[in-house]
């Protein structure tokens, strides 16, 4: 593929005005609309790229190659459904969509007409990622704590699916092992919906993953801590720093091995950035994304069966 890719933006709130400005700086696309509801919205950040301002996302059906969907995950389903189905490449924030057979036909469909289908878990592309894989082995505890203040974006969704799922998308990752019991508790306290949340996810390798997500702290905090046969992993995602302490080789006088302490800091890589040039380079390359439609459906189904077992 050597001409540009045609991309726009569906959505141009918050997170939407962020993705246009991706593509609009990326060498091999060329930001062709910004498309929101709100028309004054769309004006002023299709202004800024000298794209077209759109409020009908249908509009641009067959006028572009792909698009980042930046809306309430109510909406997914029925605008990627018919994105796909125009052969049009997909980028969707996560959650992917509001139920797990609503993924499914959003993949099948992908599938069908060869086309990229991406889910935003923008962790995936947090630098401290990029070499925990290679310090792995055989984890058998996990600890993960997203916590932030309380704030009315995104409380159309629980925490569960609004934090939660972005730990939930990096333990699945990581431990290559079915699901064999969930335990979960939560509860509602600013919004309709629940605000804080602790799951217990045991594998059937015998790996058990402690997760917890607040959207009413008074601090934000973003870390995963793996316990593992000879060592402790702490990655802490907010200020990117990996620390990784094993057991040494040496003994102290009351015969207990000492501990090595290594630790990574990392400066900011910009992670939205990588997550589009993967999608960029995914669609001209056709490989599959670092995190499919699959991941994306897989992290839902957990996160629903955590939120059912709170609600019941």
């Amino acid at each position: 593929m050597s001409n540009p890719l045609k991309v726009a933006v569906v959505g141009a709130g918050h997170l939407g005005k962020w993705h246009a400005d991706k593509y609009a700086a990326h060498p091999h696309c060329e930001l062709v609309a910004v498309v929101d509801s709100d028309g004054a919205t769309a004006e002023t950040i299709a202004g800024k790229h000298g794209a077209r301002a759109v409020t009908d996302y249908k509009e641009i059906l067959g006028a572009v190659d792909a698009v980042s969907l930046v809306v309430p995950t109510s909406l997914h389903f029925a605008i990627a459904r018919d994105l796909l189905a125009a052969g049009i490449h997909c980028l969707i924030e996560k959650p992917i969509t509001q139920t797990v057979d609503e993924a499914q036909q959003l993949i099948e469909l992908a599938t069908a007409r060869g086309l990229t289908l991406q889910v935003g878990h923008i962790e995936r592309f947090n630098a401290v990622m990029m070499d925990i894989d290679e310090v792995l082995d055989h984890p058998r505890f996990i600890e993960s704590t997203r916590l932030a203040p309380f704030t009315p974006r995104a409380t159309d969704v629980s925490v569960i699916l609004d934090l939660m799922i972005h730990d939930i998308d990096i333990i699945l990752d990581l431990i290559d092992s079915p699901i064999r019991d969930i335990r979960a508790s939560g509860i509602s306290v600013l919004s309709d919906e629940i605000d804080i949340a602790n799951a217990r996810l045991e594998f059937e390798d015998g790996c058990i993953a402690n997760v917890t997500a607040s959207r009413i702290s008074r601090k934000r905090e973003r870390k995963l801590r793996i316990f593992q046969k000879d060592a402790y992993i702490s990655a802490d995602f907010q200020d990117r720093i990996l620390a990784i302490n094993r057991k040494g080789e040496e003994t102290d006088e009351d015969g207990y091995p000492g501990i090595t302490h290594r630790q990574h800091e990392y400066e900011n890589s910009d992670a939205l950035n990588l997550e589009i040039l993967d999608f960029i380079d995914a669609i001209r390359s056709g490989r599959p994304p670092k995190v499919t439609g699959a991941d994306g459906k897989r992290a839902l189904e957990t996160a629903t069966r955590i939120t059912q077992l709170i609600k019941a």
